[in-house]
């Protein structure tokens, strides 16, 4: 079957690069209209008119519910109502625990946890009107394992994961699908800058032997978005080359 998302909307938040890009235009290609969001405004538009007519660019800072909600409105001006909404926008502030201040622990809870709480709660009255709609929350391994230096990180991802099944549970009656993608290591700017050695060291720990790619996670979102994924809702699916077994 192959997966057609025409006539749908999506809304990409953290998609100006790395797997919120490939998202994009995993979307854009299986036909959706798609918001491009992002905090730079020029970026997010540049990244839409490289996609096509289809995609707009808009801007906003997830953890602030005023901004989401003015982004939220003004891609639904251009493209139409919001079918499929994907929080990817997320980021770290790695320390050990007794080293991590009070801001390192809110900046990351904020744009990870309660940005998705924003825009759920920005798109969800439209999805429940039309009683439709698809949720895909991307989280991280750490949320279901943790990880050293990573705290506030594991946390907001594991928060994620509540957020998940709580709304998931709440909305089923109106048809609006909510689910949870858990990323292991994936090719980005972030494990680029690892050192060769541990490089290595993490790849012996992943059954495939190598690191995901971007368009491993965009394919899992093309399916949870697709009719292939009707009958599920409330779920975590694990892409991690079998880094956890």
């Amino acid at each position: 079957m192959i997966i057609d998302l025409a006539g749908k909307t999506a809304f990409v938040t953290g998609s100006t690069r790395g797997i919120g890009l490939a998202i994009a235009k995993a979307l854009y290609g299986a036909g959706a209209k798609v918001g491009v969001v992002g905090r730079d405004v020029e970026r997010a538009r540049s990244v839409a008119a490289s996609l096509g007519d289809r995609a707009a660019g808009v801007a906003c800072d997830v953890a602030k519910a005023d901004q989401v909600d003015a982004a939220v409105a003004a891609a639904e001006a251009v493209l139409g109502p919001i079918d499929i909404l994907v929080n990817n926008a997320g980021l770290t502030r790695d320390n050990i625990l007794l080293r991590l201040t009070d801001a390192d622990w809110d900046t990351v809870l904020d744009a990870n946890l309660k940005g998705a709480f924003h825009t759920i709660r920005s798109t969800i009255k439209g999805m429940m009107k039309r009683r439709s709609g698809r949720i895909i929350n991307i989280g991280s391994i750490v949320g279901l394992t943790g990880n050293k230096g990573q705290a506030n990180y594991a946390a907001s991802k594991a928060g994620l994961i509540g957020l998940t099944k709580s709304v998931a549970k709440e909305y089923a009656s109106r048809n609006i699908l909510v689910n949870c993608i858990a990323p292991g290591f994936i090719e980005t700017d972030m494990t680029d800058a690892l050192p060769t050695e541990a490089r290595a060291t993490l790849l012996e720990e992943i059954a495939l032997g190598r690191l995901g790619r971007p368009e491993d996670v965009a394919g899992t979102v093309l399916f949870l978005a697709s009719d292939l994924a009707a009958y599920i809702t409330g779920q975590v699916l694990v892409v991690d080359g079998g880094m956890v077994i």
